[in-house]
């Protein structure tokens, strides 16, 4: 009976890693449809799905390694604010900030850098949604687990263009006045 236990368990072990280590995760690429997945505006009872929010829409989405960090506060989020009114007169529907933060955070700082209206700033507390793009990177100053530096422009829920700042935490390729809405 004990080695008959013992060769099932090994093989309840060797499957499940096989189906772990088969399914890698793929960063999201031009042409791939966005995921859904529930990030939260304002407060967790304020779910926005990202599948409805892109659906017939041209929306920028940008995201940033940690809300009121250096880069983020002073050049980031500041340079889709400014220029969010010309984005859309040429057709941007929405424009999206997204960061690993609570929502209490990501609307605290959208209010310091006056967003309203302009950029909606979306909290992805468990990085669901950062996994599923697989955009992460392990940032332990910031808390570990964080999100990539990038910026993306999607029409009708498909990934148009993907900037991602080559070591995820720059500032170059990301910006708003470097998005191509062609």
């Amino acid at each position: 009976m004990h080695s008959q236990s013992l060769f099932l368990t090994r093989r309840i072990v060797s499957s499940t890693w096989r189906a772990f280590s088969t399914s890698r995760m793929v960063q999201i690429k031009e042409g791939d449809k966005l995921p859904s997945a529930d990030l939260f505006e304002d407060s967790p009872a304020n779910k926005v799905n990202t599948g409805d929010l892109c659906r017939n829409k041209k929306v920028i989405l940008f995201a940033v390694p940690g809300a009121f960090t250096p880069g983020c506060s002073k050049t980031h989020l500041p340079g889709y604010v400014e220029k969010a009114d010309d984005l859309k007169a040429q057709g941007v529907n929405e424009i999206i900030c997204v960061s690993i933060n609570d929502p209490f955070v990501m609307s605290a700082w959208g209010k310091e850098h006056s967003a309203s209206g302009k950029v909606r700033m979306l909290a992805d507390p468990a990085g669901a949604f950062t996994k599923a793009v697989d955009l992460g990177v392990d940032l332990p100053p910031l808390g570990g687990f964080r999100s990539k530096r990038y910026s993306m422009l999607i029409e009708d829920g498909v990934v148009k263009s993907l900037n991602v700042e080559p070591d995820g935490t720059g500032l170059t390729c990301s910006l708003a006045d470097k998005i191509k809405l062609k």
